[in-house]
């Protein structure tokens, strides 16, 4: 597997479909009104796959899903400086920003196996939904929205009724 770019906290994050082709995004608590895809830290030793499907179920509560692509790089994006200050306290660690590997995940259950708090002693998000793709990049972060871009683009041929289909 390529390199994590130095500098960066290695971090994956899930663009998780729906059977109507909508994308899930949660409203962070610490930060009312931004909206994001699931998405966290990988752990020493753990493949960005298997990182992937735990953080989705720590912030979610969601089991039924199945990855469907893989983008084929480390896509960075670089944190603004005030975040920068409190993500390095948190984290404990000197980081520019984040590299992440971004998976496409079905979403095979119903919404009812959705629990923002289940798995989380400290719940990220407060809310969620389903949006279009162009709504997901619409209300990313400033920061985040060039790469939420490139995760839309890279997985936008999936994005039809054929994502049932659809095998690595």
């Amino acid at each position: 597997m390529e390199e994590v770019p130095p500098g960066y906290r290695p971090n994956v994050g899930v663009c998780l479909l729906n059977s109507a082709n909508q994308i899930f995004v949660a409203s962070r608590l610490n930060v009312p009104g931004a909206w994001q895809m699931p998405q966290g830290g990988i752990n020493d030793d753990e493949e960005p796959r298997c990182a992937a499907l735990r953080e989705l179920h720590e912030e979610t509560g969601i089991v039924s899903a199945e990855i469907i692509a893989e983008v084929p790089r480390w896509f960075t994006y670089d944190f603004p400086p005030s975040v920068k200050a409190k993500v390095n306290r948190l984290w404990r660690g000197e980081w520019k920003g984040q590299a992440q590997k971004w998976f496409l995940v079905k979403f095979t259950g119903n919404d009812s196996e959705i629990d923002l708090s289940k798995g989380e002693v400290d719940p990220e998000f407060s809310e969620w939904k389903w949006e279009t793709p162009e709504e997901v990049i619409e209300q990313a972060v400033d920061y985040k929205r060039p790469t939420y871009e490139e995760v839309i683009a890279t997985f936008m041929p999936y994005f039809s009724n054929k994502v049932a289909t659809v095998k690595l």
